[in-house]
């Protein structure tokens, strides 16, 4: 049995999906305060200093804090069903059904949401590794439980999961320099669906 391992955003979707889930969840008045607080990381991402993992955290933390895991769960169910089914590849759909088909396991590993991520994942049959926000009961910290899913972390939840020597065959599909370390461990890489 072969495993495969996928990138989400810009990988399977042709854009970026967690930035319209994130102005979807949140209020109006925290969004202007938010993009107050957030400009000097935002001008610091767009130059190269931040990281995005690191403006992301930024972000869930103004723009989440405090809500309804709950409530924020339902808009995740809906931006699975909305968003996502308007912005996701054919090929990378037709790739997924291959390696499906042939038997194979698959893995979505991604720095995006567990909220709107599980849905889309659990709908067409594959598992995910992704990035989780951190709740006490159902109020949201705004933190990411076990931090952000990107780079070497996510080799080191696949390797913590999986035994990946049980595999004949390891595929990955990246699209970032925020995969290179998955597409590392793969022995039939693909960047941006070109085969590496």
């Amino acid at each position: 049995m072969n495993i495969a391992l996928f990138d989400f955003d810009g990988t399977i979707t042709e854009c970026d999906t967690f930035t319209p889930f994130i102005r979807k969840a949140t209020p109006r008045s925290r969004m202007i305060v938010g993009r107050l607080l957030l400009m000097p990381s935002i001008l610091a991402y767009r130059t190269g200093i931040l990281s995005a993992s690191s403006i992301r955290q930024q972000i869930v933390y103004i723009g989440l804090k405090g809500f309804s895991k709950r409530c924020l769960e339902t808009l995740g169910k809906n931006h699975a069903n909305e968003f996502l089914s308007n912005v996701v590849r054919a090929n990378a759909l037709d790739r997924i059904q291959w390696h499906l088909d042939s038997g194979d396991r698959v893995i979505i590993v991604s720095a995006s949401l567990d909220v709107y991520l599980k849905p889309w994942c659990d709908k067409i049959g594959v598992e995910l590794i992704c990035s989780q926000l951190d709740n006490k009961g159902d109020i949201l910290t705004g933190k990411y439980h076990k931090g952000d899913c990107t780079g070497a972390e996510k080799v080191r939840r696949v390797e913590s999961l999986i035994d990946l020597k049980a595999y004949e065959k390891i595929y990955a599909y990246g699209d970032t320099k925020e995969d290179d370390e998955l597409l590392q461990i793969a022995d039939e890489k693909y960047f941006q669906w070109e085969k590496t």
